[in-house]
């Protein structure tokens, strides 16, 4: 849709407005709230798609090995939060609460000892897996 996001200078509030295609490059834009011409277009966020192997591949750059090698529970936290961000998916209020530890510098170790109830893995294969397998 042809919406433009603006910005009042006068009354520093939010505009919405529509144009078509054709009407953009010669529109005048007002502000719908004081009608001053004053406005600044403002550009939103943009999602770019990307494939899953491509998603993995930013995953497996040097600074993830990096985090999995290191000791420093920031590090991995970093490294989990931006893995679970590409991965495109909810993981879970168990996992966000890891990562949130992790970055605040808790050990796994600690963890595990202040999550007694967090699966971290079974015999079946299921579960978030252990903090060995980072």
């Amino acid at each position: 849709m042809p919406y433009y996001d603006y910005r009042c200078h006068e009354c520093n509030k939010p505009a919405r407005l529509f144009f078509s295609f054709a009407e953009y490059d010669t529109a005048d834009p007002a502000c719908p709230h004081c009608n001053s011409d004053s406005l600044q277009r403002r550009i939103r966020r943009i999602a770019i798609a990307k494939s899953e192997d491509s998603r993995m591949d930013s995953l497996m750059d040097e600074s993830a090995l990096a985090a999995m090698e290191s000791d420093d529970p920031k590090e991995l936290g970093r490294m989990m939060r931006k893995m679970g961000s590409e991965m495109g998916e909810d993981l879970g209020d168990e996992f966000g609460e890891v990562v949130d530890r992790l970055e605040k510098g808790q050990s796994p170790d600690e963890i595990e000892k202040a999550l007694p109830d967090l699966d971290m893995g079974d015999d079946m294969g299921g579960g978030m897996g252990g903090f060995d397998d980072f």
